[in-house]
């Protein structure tokens, strides 16, 4: 067989975590949204972007899919949430490009979208964008951040599931 029609795997053993802009990379307590800030949506990270171009920030499954957001599912169970500005909810998709769909399977570092970052900030928002493990109550065992400026892609720390 040629293997047509054949799913990529996730790879199982890739607890890494990727830069998903070109940008410095800080503290999910300095971000100005209060329900990333106080982590309600989880552990993570924040980034701000200074590129257009949006990459994975971990491999995994695309279980989720929003102008404004992607989330994955890696092979050990963590959920991972890309949220790409913030209250960007409301521009209806108009800043955004995405080239990923649901049942995708990527690895970090993949191309997932493209950002016009001035339409967000001609709206009046912040740029901010979040990684979130929007399980980390229940399966986050360790997680750790390299903070500054890096590129796209770059591999910036790990989370382990429990």
């Amino acid at each position: 067989m040629l293997g047509f029609g054949k799913k990529k795997k996730v790879l199982v053993d890739d607890q890494k975590l990727y830069v998903p802009v070109n940008g410095k990379v800080v503290n999910l307590s300095t971000v100005s949204d209060p329900v990333f800030a106080q982590k309600m949506m989880g552990e993570g990270f924040a980034v701000e972007p200074e590129d257009k171009l949006v990459v994975a920030p971990v491999s995994g499954e695309v279980t989720v899919l929003q102008p404004h957001a992607v989330g994955f599912k890696r092979a050990d169970g963590l959920e991972v949430l890309l949220h790409m500005g913030i209250d960007t909810v409301s521009m209806n998709g108009k800043p955004f490009k995405l080239f990923v769909k649901v049942g995708d399977i990527v690895s970090g570092g993949d191309k997932i979208a493209e950002v016009d970052w001035s339409k967000i900030k001609q709206a009046g928002f912040p740029l901010t964008t979040m990684v979130l493990i929007t399980n980390s109550k229940d399966l986050l065992d360790d997680f750790s951040v390299d903070y500054g400026n890096c590129d796209h892609g770059e591999s910036i720390g790990w989370a382990k599931s429990k």
